[in-house]
């Protein structure tokens, strides 16, 4: 068993959370959370991972004591992640644009001004 993988996700999720700590700009931050989100596509994946796995197709046969198949469970849970996260971004890319519109920046220390 090999941990880079996780330790891969665990690198792509802390740079998305120091770029979110650290971001002066609406858009940057939103790309942030983009990152943050893809970490975990990473870390379902490895997750799911079987050495030598062969496709769950079964049909009706018993599988081999040598065969070894993949969770299908795990890749449909990351294809709900990717909708998940798209649908997220889409949403707030949507309110920093209102937010743009409304004061005409993107510093979320000037967005104090928004109330109601």
């Amino acid at each position: 068993m090999s941990y880079l993988p996780y330790a891969v996700a665990g690198w792509i999720f802390l740079v998305g959370l120091y770029g979110i700590v650290t971001s002066r700009n609406l858009i940057h931050l939103i790309v942030c959370v983009s990152v943050v989100q893809s970490s975990t596509y990473v870390l379902l994946l490895t997750i799911g991972y079987k050495e030598h796995g062969t496709a769950p197709i079964f049909k009706d046969l018993p599988l081999a004591e040598s065969q070894r198949a993949v969770d299908p469970v795990v890749q449909a849970l990351t294809l709900t992640d990717i909708v998940v996260g798209v649908t997220v971004l889409a949403l707030l890319l949507a309110l920093a644009l209102d937010a743009h519109r409304a004061t005409g920046t993107l510093d979320p220390d000037e967005l104090r001004a928004l109330k109601g």
